[in-house]
């Protein structure tokens, strides 16, 4: 059964167009609260359950998250408030305080007029489809509301960043700190722009901290994962040895080394997966996406270590790693999942495993990945009309087909539709840079004349 609202990533939109309004909002915490209430032995006992909401730092969210609060409220649901907290923090804090879910109210990488819903399981994990299709299915029914004596409460958890804080830190080693390292933060003026600088700096790092200044419009704008540039820049200017940029809600992460050198996802995975083998002796297999990069499926592969591709987004990457029983996974765009440490991706969690890394090998980042050259990627969004049918495109599938043939087993072709936004990613990669921009393209001009 297809889902309405529900993405790859929660419900997602421009704010004040359909879904992400006041009124769907509220009935979406009704809905998801009476999904809640009946699935909760305790609740058919007399108890509420309890739910706990963060956001990002868009200001838009506080429209949303009073929206969100009255509708768990009128299911009889009590709300406990984090405020600005990275969704991963809402992930562990979740599981951590024994609640029954955790919402998040952020658009993650996307513009500051953009905003969603995303939601965690008791054990922090994302919901399962069969919830987000029960919560739908009550979407469609009258939105009621309980008994005075039954409704919701809600209260602000004080203690959420430093709650935070404190779990991040438990994922470094103890035998190991970062005094003598002097690193660039940078937050996307995002969810983590007040938790992430201490968590390195009591670790014993000299943080310089940029996109730490949040004033509601400009999360993820020129800066962050999303636009390393300024991140690379800093680490020049102030001579750091190593730079570290997350999202808007500090999920994903980028990092560049004292060079400027920008290290992603894929690359980051090879290394985590070398150091697991370090230190472990062996890692089964590790799983990455369609957009993974060749170069690094190789080096994998060269090292014993077996290697899956799941569809384009995390959930589908952790889908992949339970049903091997691995621990290691990533996408590109800087998802990285460690379930040892951690029931989601988390940007500062990664790069404090990447930090270790470095510091049990005694090498750099690019002496980690010694022998591992990327193949050149060159990805174009393309933005289509609402229901466009691109799949069944023959002119499509001609200019693919052309481009594969010309490739021949050096590269490969891949269209995606976006789980989050409406667009087709177009992506090829190829051994050379020029016929990776050529096809891309070529292809890219093709999809915008059908789906236009």
């Amino acid at each position: 059964m297809a889902r309405r609202y529900f993405g790859t990533d929660g419900i997602r939109g421009r704010v004040g167009a359909a879904p992400i309004t006041p009124d769907f909002v509220l009935k979406l915490g009704y809905a998801a609260g009476k999904v809640l209430a009946g699935a909760d032995k305790t609740a058919q006992k007399g108890n509420r359950p309890t739910v706990l909401i963060g956001k990002d730092t868009r200001v838009s969210g506080y429209m949303l998250e009073a929206a969100l609060e009255s509708g768990f409220s009128a299911a009889g649901v009590d709300v406990m408030l984090a405020g600005p907290m990275p969704t991963p923090g809402i992930a562990y804090l979740t599981r951590a305080l024994r609640l029954n879910a955790g919402v998040v109210i952020s658009a993650s990488h996307n513009p500051y007029a953009d905003n969603g819903i995303k939601f965690f399981s008791a054990d922090g994990n994302k919901l399962p489809d069969e919830v987000e299709l029960e919560i739908e299915a009550q979407l469609e029914q009258p939105m009621e509301c309980a008994p005075s004596e039954r409704l919701g409460k809600a209260r602000r958890l004080d203690d959420a960043g430093g709650r935070y804080i404190e779990f991040c830190k438990s994922t470094f080693p103890a035998s190991f700190d970062l005094r003598g390292m002097k690193l660039v933060l940078d937050c996307a003026h995002g969810a983590a722009y007040d938790v992430g600088p201490h968590v390195f700096h009591e670790l014993g790092a000299e943080v310089v901290s940029i996109g730490v200044a949040p004033n509601g419009f400009n999360i993820n704008d020129g800066v962050g994962a999303t636009a390393p540039d300024a991140l690379v820049r800093a680490v020049k200017e102030h001579g750091a040895d190593i730079g570290i940029a997350l999202d808007g809600d500090a999920d994903r992460v980028q990092i560049v080394d004292s060079t400027g050198r920008l290290y992603n996802g894929d690359e980051l995975l090879y290394v985590l997966v070398k150091d697991r083998i370090a230190t472990h002796g062996k890692v089964e297999g590790a799983v990455g996406t369609l957009m993974t990069n060749m170069a690094v499926e190789v080096a994998l592969k060269t090292s014993g270590v077996q290697f899956v591709r799941a569809a384009v987004g995390d959930r589908y990457v952790l889908e992949k790693l339970r049903e091997h029983g691995w621990q290691l996974g990533a996408e590109g765009s800087g998802h990285i999942l460690s379930l040892d440490r951690h029931s989601t991706g988390d940007g500062i969690v990664s790069a404090l495993l990447v930090l270790a890394a470095i510091k049990r090998s005694g090498k750099s980042i690019a002496e980690l990945l010694d022998g591992v050259s990327l193949f050149p990627q060159k990805l174009i969004n393309v933005r289509m009309s609402p229901g466009a049918d691109w799949k069944s495109s023959d002119e499509i599938r001609r200019a693919v087909d052309q481009a594969e043939r010309a490739l021949e087993s050096k590269g490969r072709v891949l269209i995606r539709a976006s789980g989050t936004e409406p667009v087709l990613r177009v992506m090829v990669e190829a051994a050379a840079q020029q016929d990776a921009v050529r096809h891309a393209e070529t292809i890219a001009q093709v999809v915008k004349d059908v789906t236009s």
